[in-house]
């Protein structure tokens, strides 16, 4: 879904590789991580908002697929999308891609919570960033 934003770039390293020659799992979670910072910030979810405010995300729920390997020296691009906006919880979805073909390598499904940090409870995201991250909401393909 290439009109999706992209929410990180990056490249596969020898030192993400397994002893079969392609990235580990741990490294696509790792790059799916830093995707979904870049998503929770373009509603507002910035890490100054989360310090400024003692509130704190986390995630709930994960879904990896993997479709296709990737190898040392393979670029890849991030593009992600949200599925449902509730009052506490973001359900949204990251689609990782070879950036020389396009190929899709592989995918992910989170569910993150809005928690209160100190009393590490759950509590309702602020208005404005309920209306930004339901403007977002995609259909994933």
């Amino acid at each position: 879904m290439t009109d999706l934003p992209i929410t990180h770039r990056g490249v596969v390293y020898p030192w993400h590789c397994d002893h079969m020659g392609h990235m580990n799992v741990m490294y696509y979670v790792g790059k799916f991580d830093e995707a979904t910072w870049h998503l929770l910030a373009s509603i507002g979810l910035t890490a100054t908002y989360l310090r400024e405010n003692d509130r704190a995300m986390v995630a709930v729920r994960q879904e990896f697929e993997y479709k296709r390997e990737l190898v040392a020296g393979d670029l890849i691009v991030i593009r992600s999308g949200i599925l449902e906006m509730r009052d506490k919880v973001i359900r949204f979805f990251h689609e990782m891609s070879k950036d020389e073909t396009g190929e899709l390598a592989a995918t992910a499904i989170l569910t993150g919570v809005h928690l209160d940090a100190t009393a590490r409870k759950s509590t309702p995201f602020p208005a404005e960033i309920i209306a930004r991250g339901r403007a977002m909401i995609t259909e994933k393909k």
